[in-house]
């Protein structure tokens, strides 16, 4: 609240949303998922790599509609190309 008594919009993290139909960062303009994009899916996601490559095969699919870009390899790499082939923390097997 301010000292007026007037309430204070809360400060939001840039969610570096995508704009649709151009598939286009709202924040930052870049092509989305941008880097800080990725970065924060990458920690959203944490391990669970599977359920992130998911939701990005889900966007890949709205933007190759969007985008009239059949079979886009390009847009495979845009959406999927980025992501490390292993979770960043892998438990390691128990030694016995």
């Amino acid at each position: 609240m301010t000292e007026t008594g007037g309430e204070v919009p809360s400060q939001r993290v840039a969610e570096h949303a995508p704009v649709t139909p151009d598939w286009t960062c709202g924040t930052c303009g870049a092509d989305w998922p941008c880097e800080p994009k990725r970065a924060q899916l990458l920690i959203e996601y944490g391990t669970d790599r599977p359920m992130l490559s998911v939701y990005l095969g889900a966007c890949l699919a709205a933007a190759v509609e969007d985008l009239h870009a059949p079979g886009s390899t390009s847009l495979q790499d845009r959406f999927l190309g980025w992501l490390p082939r292993r979770p960043r923390h892998v438990a390691s097997p128990p030694t016995t």
